[in-house]
């Protein structure tokens, strides 16, 4: 069993497809399928079942690919601890993330790891839904996690502060004549919605239930930053994270009530590692989970 084949076996599960599979690995079909067997011939068994359109995975295939990315993870991870070693400043830092907070955590966060460490990239793997996001950090996908505080880790854990959510509406909508609003008061009301899977959508059922209501979706998105645009293109009311927000955005901001509130942390595996441990330092001092022009908008 080899390193390339594990590779080989990712890839293949992450492309659904050998042909898909061999392009992005730069190799034939008959090659890629050749290494799969002699893979499946060292494990004891079939990995991978072929479908006329896609693969899918057996359970002894299952049972091997959360380690057979940890292996990978760990492979790269000596390459970077090597080159250190030998006194080279570069490197790769991968972490994983929610895609809101990619959009609103971390930007400046990103900015100041540019500036402070040029030569050692980031790598962003990026989720719908923190228990996706915590299930690939448990598999090795990343060196780091940035996302909802998890209930159940057995690593380092950061807490960054609370992130807050607003409900965007137009500015000529009959509740923008006030700073806040009860959930309750917009049940009747058609929602931006968030497709399925979202982790997102979960949060805004969740919040209507406690309120006493099930929120009727207008129009359901999978990207965050078209939450707000189609909020205020008057689609219905959207409750999104504060920090996507850009300043001047054209709309009119409310802060439930009850507050809407989310815990962020990084957690990390155990075993202290330099470069992690300068990512986690500046994301403490530099990320923005609600932004000076979102709090003057509700004040």
């Amino acid at each position: 069993m080899t390193l390339r084949q594990l590779e080989y076996l990712v890839t293949i599960v992450d492309a659904g497809s050998f042909t898909r599979a061999a392009e992005l690995l730069h190799v034939t079909q008959p090659a890629l399928s050749h290494q799969v067997r002699a893979l499946e011939r060292a494990t004891g068994g079939p990995l991978l079942e072929r479908l006329p359109r896609s693969v899918r995975l057996t359970p002894m295939g299952r049972a091997m690919l959360p380690h057979a990315r940890a292996a990978l993870a760990a492979a790269r991870k000596s390459v970077s601890a090597a080159r250190q070693a030998a006194g080279l400043q570069c490197g790769e830092i991968m972490v994983a993330t929610l895609y809101s907070v990619s959009l609103g955590v971390l930007p400046p966060v990103l900015k100041a790891w540019r500036r402070a460490h040029p030569d050692v990239h980031v790598r962003l793997f990026e989720h719908r839904h923190a228990d996706e996001l915590a299930a690939a950090m448990a598999q090795g996908q990343a060196d780091l996690a940035v996302g909802p505080e998890p209930s159940d880790w057995d690593g380092p854990v950061h807490p960054l502060g609370e992130e807050e959510f607003v409900v965007v509406v137009p500015p000529d909508d009959p509740v923008a004549t006030a700073t806040t609003v009860r959930l309750a008061d917009l049940a009747e009301r058609e929602w931006v919605h968030y497709a399925p899977g979202n982790g997102l959508a979960d949060l805004l059922d969740q919040v209507c239930a406690a309120a006493g209501f099930q929120p009727r979706a207008a129009v359901r998105t999978e990207q965050t930053a078209a939450a707000p645009s189609l909020a205020a293109a008057g689609l219905g009311p959207a409750l999104v994270p504060a920090n996507v927000l850009p300043p001047r955005f054209a709309a009119h901001l409310l802060r439930p009530d009850p507050p809407v509130r989310r815990r962020l942390a990084a957690y990390t595996r155990p075993g202290g590692d330099p470069v992690v441990s300068a990512f986690t330092e500046i994301l403490r001092r530099k990320a923005i989970l609600v932004p000076g022009h979102v709090r003057r908008c509700l004040d």
